[in-house]
């Protein structure tokens, strides 16, 4: 059992759990799968199509004929960790494949591991599979290699991630993601609902709707309608909603359409939960990071939200310490902060990413500065959190369980994502929960990012 840290990355994914059986003589493949959990979207993804060729998958170095590495690239301190990874992956293995995000720039890895196999870019698949396919030949038995119904996942059963776009049309200074994985690419309304229609057979409680841009789905194929499913984030919300299974959304830029779910959230539809980058509140920074500026504003689309769904749970991140910030302009943030009270914050401390355009930019902060600012940014953020969650005890929600051990029963409720949010923890009665359970819970304590409760009777 453990509780929330307060520093938890706010991009990065669960850890990847690779639990396939193994036939005798079978060609195995590892995969170390770095980043958010559109990285880790893709990693499912190779290794469904390998394991429907008839490759099993190693969950350790020394059991595997080759490793997959599929990269982060989104910071440096995220570049520097691939680099580590790929490493270990050649000191532990040898033969090392690379793949994702900072896999758009083969030679930053090349220049520092030369003997890796081969470097694919962001969902480049056939690449990947090539790449496996020369290093390690395929040897499928027919009546043993079945590719289970639900494909490869690497959560564990009773939640998944749903992928329902590629790249994004914005133009942050601060980011390069567009550059790596390209513009905005909606995947057809069907299809998603297909996936998810399949995923609940197989035992998905949770669907956690993914992308770079949630708000944008299905603008660049002129919100197309298909086989009775139309390509609109609302539409595709409602659709997701009628499964039965938890829906929560990701990455929900404020756009003003988007005050359309949450009357499907107060309904019970979707998860009464808003995942929406931020990055800042004063705007001349927004301004300097070419996203809209308009932070008054947003306080009031997020009070029309909270009237229509009082329950509603808003995480966000931020960016402390960009370029030109002053002291005034991060009081301002820790002013907005205070209004806009958002039940989960995220923090990143700004770092320069090869590639983007706000490297350029004048007057940046020293990193001492950056580090105070984080903490207290961090502070305000705790104290709000925990006021929020202390006005939870004597509540009865509903739960979902994610781990049962000796000691406890680890479960988040309908305001927290896995890994990035809080957990509720019981650790009475315990005998019969099983993970994937939804069980209704009466809030008995609260800490700063955690609860703990006992079953309602």
């Amino acid at each position: 059992m453990s509780t929330n840290p307060p520093d938890l990355r706010p991009d990065i994914a669960p850890r990847a759990r690779l639990n396939d059986p193994v036939r005798d003589g079978q060609p195995t493949i590892g995969m170390v799968s770095l980043g958010c959990p559109k990285a880790l979207v893709d990693s499912e993804r190779i290794l469904t199509r390998l394991r429907a060729e008839g490759y099993g998958i190693s969950p350790d170095y020394a059991g595997a004929d080759a490793v997959i590495v599929n990269t982060c690239g989104f910071l440096d301190s995220a570049k520097a960790e691939s680099l580590s990874a790929i490493g270990e992956a050649l000191t532990e293995n040898g033969r090392v494949i690379v793949t994702g995000c900072l896999g758009a720039e083969p030679e930053y890895i090349t220049g520092t591991h030369p003997r890796v196999l081969a470097v694919t870019g962001p969902h480049q698949y056939e690449k990947v599979l090539d790449a496996v396919h020369e290093a390690v030949p395929p040897s499928p038995d027919p009546f043993v290699d079945l590719l289970p119904a639900s494909g490869v996942s690497l959560t564990p059963r009773h939640f998944s991630y749903l992928k329902i776009s590629e790249g994004c049309n914005h133009k942050c200074k601060f980011c390069i993601i567009p550059d790596m994985r390209g513009r905005l690419a909606s995947r057809p309304a069907h299809a998603i609902v297909r996936e998810a229609e399949k995923l609940v057979e197989n035992g998905v409680r949770e669907l956690l709707v993914i992308s770079q841009d949630t708000s944008a789905y299905g603008v660049d194929i002129r919100h197309a309608e298909e086989r009775g499913h139309r390509a609109h984030i609302t539409d595709l919300a409602r659709d997701l909603g009628s499964l039965g299974a938890w829906v929560r959304l990701h990455y929900v830029y404020p756009y003003p359409h988007v005050r359309q779910l949450i009357p499907l959230m107060a309904d019970g539809l979707v998860l009464p939960y808003l995942d929406i980058p931020f990055q800042h509140a004063h705007p001349d920074v927004l301004r300097r990071m070419a996203r809209p500026a308009a932070a008054a504003r947003t306080l009031d689309e997020i009070a029309a939200w909270r009237d229509i769904c009082p329950d509603l749970a808003l995480r966000s991140t931020f960016i402390v310490g960009y370029p030109g910030e002053t002291e005034a302009e991060f009081q301002t943030l820790l002013d907005w902060l205070d209004e806009a009270q958002l039940d989960r914050v995220g923090c990143f401390q700004y770092e320069n990413v090869e590639g983007a355009r706000s490297n350029a930019l004048p007057d940046h902060v020293p990193d001492e500065v950056k580090q105070d600012r984080w903490e207290r940014f961090m502070e305000k953020a705790q104290g709000i959190s925990e006021a929020k969650l202390a006005a939870k005890v004597g509540r009865t929600i509903d739960v979902i369980v994610d781990e049962v051990d000796d000691e406890a029963a680890t479960c988040r409720t309908k305001a927290d994502a896995p890994e990035i949010d809080g957990n509720l923890f019981i650790d009475e009665g315990l005998e019969t929960l099983s993970p994937g359970d939804i069980v209704r819970v009466q809030v008995d304590e609260a800490g700063e990012y955690d609860l703990w409760g006992a079953l309602s009777s």
